[in-house]
């Protein structure tokens, strides 16, 4: 099999043109042709004229060592990699044991189901509620400003993804092609097959669901057990070993091998593991607030005349600035076409965050415009991030009105310092609702005098970014976790034997796809540990 890269054709090209592409670009035959299939489709909008999809091909053609001979010392074709996912390893059946994981995100739900398809029969531990049990939850907030702490938008089956925009892209090195074997799964549990090959595939949340729901039942059908309602309130560590871990109710379950999969808002378990000593640091992250525009607006910025093309979809962007205070303002989880929704798990608490639906098909487009920070920000006990996370996220509660409604404020009020009194033509699309005000005095003075900065500079790069009438909602606080439970190349707690720290919640994960990737490895881990 050859891998053919950087054909570009235009968006409207004829449904022949792609296989005359590669005739031409190979120099043969169709007679010479056995196959082909689309590995990845991305989309070229730098000449928003002549805007082009950048194929990534793989070809089965005759005489192939030949062909490869011929072509040599173009980089444009090569061997196609293997992709094919091969376990590391298969449990007996007399293995007694089984590993416990704990949480029900991207990362346990993958750690889970590896462990299940080589037979170890893990049990996976979720404190909060099945996903359509919590999907009403979570309506429940929105709608009528009722909050469940165990079951909402940070704790459920499926985890924070589910209600996010579903993308599944990830920047982290993957050498041995997991993302391929996750992405494979994700397709095998009902996504569309196009996240097999466009560049950055989505899903949506009510496609999740379902898809959430059919692992579940893969895992169980292997031997697996996924309990809801399991909230583990305590671990048991003899010896810097973990011997099994305590639920809420009382109930103890031994267990050697212990997968941490608790996302990045489980706040109560990091105080936990931290008072039996597990090796806990203080980690950098971002806070800002979520920002919302017409997404007819993005579309023209991104694909002038191309805007609404229905191959192109609703446009997306990323944005970097480098402020003169020495931060740095970026866009994140830019979710087009979408919401902006209530994503605390707290009482007393405000936390922004986006979702959008696989159609892509609401009014505006929303980012959150996120500010760095490190733990010089909040030095001290190794979990001082989680605290001056609540600091910010009960202001905006308290500047919201006491009763879950976000606070919010045009830009151009924003940017010339004085408080809203009401939205513009950008109507906000947070649930349960906005109260206009100041958002001056929900972030620290220098977040918010990097975002002043950063908003004239993002509009250089999308014409009307800094509109007057588009509306800023706070906070963003959870972006990623304020913690590392620091772990060793065996992928073990550095000083917890068992315990295996994974996923977003530990530090070593930033989206759906890291998460599950990181699942695997661990769950690779785990495997090859008991069977030692």
């Amino acid at each position: 099999m050859l891998r053919l890269t950087e054909v570009k054709l235009p968006i409207d090209h004829p449904g022949g043109e792609l296989q005359a592409a590669i005739l031409r670009r190979l120099g043969i035959t169709a007679d010479d042709l056995v196959g082909y299939s689309v590995f990845r489709r991305a989309v070229d909008a730098r000449k928003r004229p002549a805007i082009a999809f950048i194929y990534t091909l793989d070809i089965e053609v005759k005489h192939e060592p030949a062909l490869l001979q011929r072509l040599e010392g173009d980089r444009h074709v090569t061997r196609a990699p293997d992709t094919s996912y091969r376990f590391v390893a298969q449990a007996p059946a007399s293995l007694a044991a089984r590993p416990v994981v704990i949480g029900a995100g991207p990362c346990g739900l993958f750690s889970g189901l590896l462990l299940a398809q080589m037979g170890f029969r893990p049990i996976i531990l979720e404190r909060g509620k099945a996903v359509r049990e919590r999907t009403r939850d979570t309506w429940g907030l929105w709608r009528k400003s009722v909050l469940n702490p165990e079951s909402n938008v940070q704790f459920g089956e499926g985890g924070a993804g589910t209600f996010s925009d579903g993308k599944l892209y990830s920047q982290v090195k993957d050498p041995r092609h997991l993302g391929r074997k996750v992405l494979t799964e994700f397709a095998k549990a009902g996504a569309p097959l196009e996240i097999l090959y466009v560049a950055k595939p989505h899903i949506g949340t009510f496609r999740l669901v379902g898809m959430v729901e059919n692992l579940r039942d893969t895992i169980h059908g292997l031997g697996g057990e996924i309990r809801f309602g399991a909230k583990v309130s305590d671990m048991e560590i003899e010896q810097e070993q973990v011997r099994g871990v305590v639920l809420a109710g009382g109930e103890r379950i031994a267990a050697d091998h212990v997968v941490l999969a608790v996302g990045h808002s489980a706040r109560d378990t990091f105080q936990m593991l931290h008072d039996r000593g597990v090796h806990i640091e203080a980690k950098s992250f971002s806070i800002g607030l979520r920002i919302e525009h017409p997404q007819s607006l993005i579309d023209r910025a991104r694909y002038g005349k191309n805007a609404g093309h229905p191959l192109l979809g609703a446009a997306d962007y990323k944005l970097v600035h480098h402020c003169g205070n020495g931060r740095s303002v970026y866009s994140f989880c830019m979710c087009p076409g979408g919401t902006v929704v209530a994503a605390t798990s707290e009482a007393g608490r405000v936390v922004t965050n986006g979702m959008s639906q696989y159609s892509r098909n609401e009014r505006n487009a929303n980012s959150g415009i996120v500010v760095g920070i490190t733990p010089a920000d909040y030095p001290g006990h190794p979990l001082a991030g989680i605290a001056f996370q609540r600091k910010w996220e009960a202001r905006a509660y308290e500047l919201g009105g006491g009763d879950y409604h976000a606070p919010a404020q045009r830009v151009g009020d924003f940017l010339a310092g004085r408080p809203s009194t009401a939205p513009g033509t950008v109507a906000p699309s947070y649930a349960p609702g906005v109260r206009m005000t100041d958002l001056g005095a929900c972030l620290p003075d220098y977040a918010v005098e990097a975002i002043r900065e950063a908003l004239p500079a993002f509009e250089k790069r999308i014409k009307g970014y800094a509109m007057d009438d588009a509306v800023l909602t706070g906070v963003e606080t959870r972006t990623s976790s304020p913690v590392n439970i620091k772990r060793n190349q065996e992928y073990e707690s550095v000083n917890t034997r068992g315990l295996y720290p994974a996923g977003e919640g530990a530090g070593y994960a930033g989206g759906i796809l890291s998460a599950a990737i990181d699942g695997i490895e661990v769950a690779e881990a785990v495997a090859r540990s008991m069977l030692r």
